[in-house]
């Protein structure tokens, strides 16, 4: 079986507290983009006791073969009775690692979907929340709004929506991100399940922001560099860091724009990876 594993853009992120365990609970509306990893998987023989896994592509050397997102989800089926059997996994890596779209939460979740036909428990999403990351629910839905770190809501109407994604090709530890968080969003946001249309939509994001942004370019400056270029060209909305960082995406008015913008950014920054991409 040939799986794809989605890459996720925040469109916005609020920080709103602190909880008792730690983590931070957060609301953030996001998307679902056509950039993918890919993943082959079988089952090994009944002879076999252990998963292999392999990992391919552009950013297969910055993940830990002894301690990934992938070994993680299998351990927890297996340990709670959901599969009993052992599998060959090869994930081809493209989408950028430690950049804040959610990658390895992905091919942890599209694994875990593949296996489990029937409806997650609370208390099965829970542990993987634990290990495997708290935005794991976002990878349920093509769009949708993070009301806290346990509910998603999801879009009924879905938008088109155009990207160019930025590799600034630093890495960002989601952890250290997190640690040196001081301030908190005030509004607790209340959103209905649609907007009116995609103007309103856009016009809502524009608004908002990535509380995560700042911390980043405090330490990076660059970062803030590559978000005001792009925020520049011609027929952006706005521009904005997904995540912890450190990708950064530009949303585009149209598949025109984003081409001419793309020709623009390469030639500035010959060191970045920059691509295009659009909503699943």
């Amino acid at each position: 079986m040939v799986l794809k594993s989605y890459a996720k853009i925040n469109l916005s992120l609020s920080i709103i507290n602190k909880l008792a365990s730690g983590l931070h609970d957060i609301q953030s509306f996001y998307c679902l983009i056509n950039l993918f990893d890919t993943i082959y998987i079988k089952k090994r023989s009944e002879r076999k006791k252990t998963d292999k896994i392999i990992f391919k592509g552009p950013f297969s050397k910055y993940l830990k073969r002894s301690n990934n997102s992938v070994k993680k989800v299998l351990k927890i089926l297996r340990e709670n009775k959901y599969i009993s059997n052992y599998y060959s996994i090869s994930v081809y890596k493209r989408i950028p690692v430690f950049a804040g779209l959610g990658g390895g939460t992905s091919n942890a979740i599209s694994i875990l979907k593949y296996l489990i036909s029937k409806k997650i428990n609370n208390n099965l999403m829970n542990k993987i929340d634990r290990t495997i990351g708290t935005d794991s629910r976002l990878f349920f839905y093509d769009q949708g709004y993070l009301k806290n770190i346990k509910t998603v809501v999801k879009f009924q109407k879905k938008f088109k929506l155009f990207f160019i994604i930025a590799n600034p090709r630093i890495i960002s530890s989601t952890k250290e991100v997190y640690s040196k968080v001081k301030v908190f969003s005030n509004e607790n946001v209340q959103i209905k399940k649609n907007f009116s249309s995609k103007k309103n939509f856009i016009e809502h994001l524009r608004k908002s922001k990535n509380d995560l942004q700042f911390i980043v370019e405090k330490k990076h400056p660059k970062v803030k560099s590559l978000l005001l270029s792009i925020n520049d060209l011609k027929g952006c909305y706005f521009s904005r860091m997904s995540g912890s960082g450190s990708s950064c995406y530009g949303l585009f008015s149209n598949q025109n724009c984003l081409k001419v913008a793309l020709k623009s950014l390469r030639k500035k920054y010959p060191k970045f990876q920059f691509s295009i991409a659009k909503t699943i």
